[in-house]
């Protein structure tokens, strides 16, 4: 495949500082948003999506809980050392296990003033008579260390922060706590909030169960959601994510032909899941889906329903209810979409892989969804609108195949 044209240069827009959505509405259904539908353009309120929604579908949301992932310790010199995890590595890499352990863990991390804080030095921070040390053990990774009376998860949420993303120019505020969830979450893990979520109320929740099947899987969202693109995607580093699926997400996904994915991180999760049943009929058993799996060369690829039983099969065999694995799954333009037929996602920043995402999904269409979002006011970003998209997959793929041909064949 031709990674050339993968290149954020590609994929950019002029977004004004002022359309950065910096605080939440008061009411999460009352956003906008924006509906997209093979080719054409409307705008409604949040709380209109369950009456656009035609067809019965499967709608799968991302129920992880965002961590108080940012810990800011201070140095006897006064020098602020911020910490920002990023993935757990000892006692486990399974992240349920991690926020249940007791005494110590080590995390893979950003490190803000990493230069002041040498290794194996540790710091120490103490509040409501809880004390944390942190021992710097190489460039990115950190030791861990408290008393045993407490779990990780509940140390965290006593010294923890929100992590706010960096495009937030504003100081935590005791709103953030609770609107920087989805009113579903449930499974802590995610360093960052699948955002398309934050705009479902119980009303609006409701309302869908009318009509269609809800599900839910858990991606524990990574700070890489935020990583700017400096390369072609080739180059580029993908964050893994941690993925959980269970039997009851192989079933419903069975037996619906109309799936939609409730963000980014639901379609990434979903599509993860295929190309997991392409790797098991291949006999691959490791449930890691590198960024570039889907473009290798397949020598043929299973059907949607072929893939998933392989799955469910895998799992009866070792009598499993759900499966966790990871994925850095990149999805760009060129991309044969193999579960997911409709998407709600928020705005998207310019030059990341989440706009590839989109223009994979939506075709050249994208750019003319966010210069309608941009004339109309729309609030973007982690805080901003909403989008409701229901692209002609079929033609957007072959219109990128039939341009990469001809540029094969000049």
């Amino acid at each position: 495949m031709d990674f050339t044209d993968i290149h954020p240069k590609n994929f950019n827009y002029q977004l004004p500082k002022e359309s950065i959505a910096q605080v939440p509405l008061e009411n999460r259904s009352s956003s906008k948003l924006l509906h997209y539908q093979r080719g054409s353009i409307f705008n409604h309120k949040f709380s209109a999506l369950p009456e656009l929604i035609k067809n019965k579908s499967l709608i799968v949301f991302n129920d992880t809980k965002v961590i108080p992932a940012r810990i800011i310790f201070y140095k006897s010199t006064g020098a602020c050392i911020e910490i920002f995890l990023i993935e757990p590595v000892e006692p486990s890499i399974i992240m349920e296990q991690v926020m249940d352990c007791k005494g110590s863990c080590s995390w893979v991390c950003l490190i803000g003033n990493a230069k002041k804080w040498r290794n194996n030095f540790v710091l120490s921070i103490r509040f409501n008579h809880i004390e944390l040390s942190a021992k710097k053990l190489s460039r990115n990774r950190v030791q861990f260390s408290w008393s045993p009376e407490k779990t990780w998860s509940d140390l965290l949420l006593e010294l923890g922060k929100v992590p706010l993303p960096p495009y937030i120019s504003r100081p935590l505020n005791i709103n953030d706590e609770k609107r920087y969830q989805t009113v579903y979450s449930k499974i802590k893990g995610a360093v960052a909030a699948p955002t398309a979520g934050l705009h479902f109320t119980q009303e609006v929740l409701n309302e869908l169960r009318k009509k269609h099947q809800l599900d839910y899987l858990t991606l524990h969202v990574s700070a890489g959601t935020f990583q700017p693109i400096k390369t072609n995607a080739k180059d580029h580093q993908m964050h893994r994510e941690q993925l959980r699926i269970t039997r009851k997400n192989l079933i419903n996904l069975l037996k619906n032909e109309s799936v939609i994915a409730i963000g980014t991180t639901s379609l990434r999760s979903l599509e993860s899941l295929f190309w997991y049943g392409v790797k098991l009929i291949n006999g691959e058993h490791d449930f890691f889906i590198s960024k570039l799996y889907p473009y290798q060369e397949h020598i043929s690829l299973p059907t949607k329903k072929m893939a998933l039983n392989a799955v469910l099969k895998y799992m009866d065999i070792l009598s499993l209810n759900s499966l966790t694995g990871h994925t850095e799954i990149f999805i760009f333009p060129g991309y044969e979409f193999k579960i997911v037929n409709k998407i709600v996602t928020n705005f998207h920043m310019p030059g990341t892989t989440l706009i590839m995402l989109i223009a994979a999904f939506c075709g050249p269409d994208w750019k003319r969804i966010y210069e309608g979002a941009l004339k109309h006011n729309y609030r973007f970003l982690s805080y901003g609108d909403s989008s409701y998209l229901e692209p002609d997959l079929k033609k957007c793929h072959d219109m990128y195949h039939s341009k990469d041909e001809k540029k094969t064949n000049d």
